[in-house]
C-alpha cells in the first residue's frame, strides 16, 4: 500500500513503472464518410509474473505483455477481437522521452507488428491487426479522484489517470478492406501494485455531446465497495465524488458460451451534481474470454440529466466479475475441443488419422 503517493508527471509517467500491473488503454466511437458507425477497444497488459498471483499463468521470465483488442461493425453487429496471450515488446520501447511501445503478437500465421506511440505531448497513435489511428488530446489530463491515486479498497491502491477527448481520424479493417474513418476516443493508463483477486468491477467512461466527460465506477472487492466518478467539464474543471449510485435497470444479456449473465442498461446518479443518465448497450453480445477471464467490453450510448438540462452522448462500459453459469472445468475442456476441430480444418488430414 502506498502510504505517501507520489505526483503524476507528463510525460514521464506515461510510459512504464515497476508495478505489479499496468495497462496502456483505448476505446473510442467512430464514424466512416457514409455515417456508419463502428467501436474499438485497444489494450496493452503488463505486469510483473511472479507478483502477479494469476492461476494459469506460468511463465520463466519476470515480465509478462499480453494485449486485448476489439473492433465492433455496430451495423451488421459483428465483432473481431484479439486476445493476444504473450506479446514481444521491442527493446527500444519505452526508451524515449516520450511514451513509445512497439510489439509484436505471435500466432501461427505469423505476426503483425502493433504500436502505441506519443508522437507530441498531446498526439498520439495507434497501429493493431484491425486499426491505424491518430489521436489528438483536446484537454489536460483527467486525474481521477483529483491526484491519479485512488483507493480501491483499505488495502489496495492504483494511479490512474485518463485522457478523456481524443480527436481521432485513421482507418479500420472491415471485412479485409480498409475504411476512413474518425470520431472521438478515450484512454486510460493505470499501473498498481496489486496482486491478481476475484474483484469485480463496473465501469464507464462517458462522453457527452457538450463537451463533459465523466468517468465512474463501482469496485467490489468482495468484502468493501467502492465507488468514483470524476467529471472533466468543457472548461478544463474537475470534479471528483465518492457517493455515486449505479443502478442495473432489468436489461441483461446471457453468454452462450460461458453462461454468464451481464446487465446491459444502467442508471448512473451522482446526487451532489443533481446527474442522472442511462447507460444502454449499443450491441449487447460483447463478451471476451480470456483462458478463465470473463468480461463484457463494448460502447454505450447515454442520455439523460445534467443538473437541469437534459443531455445525450456516447461512451463504454466494462463489466468484470460476472460468475460463469457453468464450470470453469467444463468450459475449460469445451475449448480444447473447439480448438481441435480447428486444427482438424486447417492441418493435413493424415495428422489426425482418427
Amino acid at each position: 500500500m502506498d502510504k505517501i503517493p507520489k505526483k503524476i508527471k507528463f510525460p514521464e509517467d506515461e510510459s512504464a513503472h515497476n508495478n505489479i500491473l499496468e495497462w496502456w488503454y483505448f476505446n473510442g466511437n467512430l464514424r466512416d464518410t457514409k455515417g456508419n458507425k463502428y467501436a474499438f477497444m485497444d489494450c496493452l497488459f503488463k505486469i510483473d509474473a511472479n507478483r502477479a498471483k494469476i492461476p494459469f499463468l506460468k511463465v520463466p521470465f519476470k515480465t509478462l505483455y499480453f494485449s486485448h483488442s476489439l473492433l465492433l461493425d455496430i451495423k451488421s453487429k459483428k465483432m473481431s477481437s484479439e486476445l493476444n496471450p504473450v506479446s514481444i515488446v521491442s527493446l527500444d520501447s519505452f526508451s524515449t522521452p516520450l511514451l513509445f511501445i512497439n510489439y509484436l503478437s505471435p500466432s501461427r500465421r505469423g505476426y503483425i507488428n502493433y504500436e502505441i506511440k506519443q508522437t507530441d505531448y498531446s498526439t498520439y497513435h495507434i497501429k493493431t491487426k484491425n486499426v491505424e489511428l491518430n489521436f489528438i488530446s483536446t484537454k489536460k489530463p483527467l486525474l481521477e479522484g483529483g491526484t491519479g491515486f485512488v483507493r480501491l479498497t483499505p488495502e489496495k491502491s492504483s494511479y490512474y489517470y485518463s485522457l478523456t477527448n481524443l480527436r481521432t481520424k485513421g482507418k479500420i479493417k472491415i471485412k479485409n478492406k480498409w475504411i476512413e474513418v474518425e470520431g472521438k476516443s478515450w484512454m486510460d493508463h493505470q499501473w498498481a501494485d496489486v496482486p491478481y483477486s476475484e474483484d469485480k468491477w463496473t465501469w464507464f467512461s462517458i462522453q457527452l455531446e457538450n463537451n463533459i466527460e465523466i468517468v465512474c465506477y463501482e469496485y467490489n472487492s468482495g468484502k468493501n465497495k467502492t465507488y468514483l466518478a470524476t467529471i472533466s467539464y468543457p472548461d478544463g474543471k474537475q470534479k471528483h465524488f465518492s457517493e455515486i449510485k449505479l443502478t442495473p435497470l432489468c436489461k441483461k444479456w446471457k453468454s452462450e458460451k460461458t453462461g454468464a449473465v451481464y446487465d446491459t442498461k444502467w442508471k448512473i446518479e451522482i446526487p451532489l451534481e443533481n446527474i442522472t443518465l442511462e447507460a444502454e448497450a449499443v450491441v449487447k453480445s460483447q463478451e471476451l474470454v480470456f483462458g478463465i477471464i470473463n468480461y463484457w467490453e463494448g460502447p454505450i450510448k447515454i442520455k439523460g440529466t445534467f443538473g437541469n438540462r437534459k443531455v445525450k452522448g456516447e461512451g463504454f462500459m466494462e463489466l468484470v466479475g460476472c460468475p460463469f453459469g457453468c464450470t470453469k472445468v467444463k468450459f475449460l475442456r469445451q475449448e480444447l475441443n473447439d480448438k481441435i476441430k480447428d486444427l482438424k480444418k486447417n492441418l493435413p488430414l493424415k495428422l489426425f488419422p482418427g
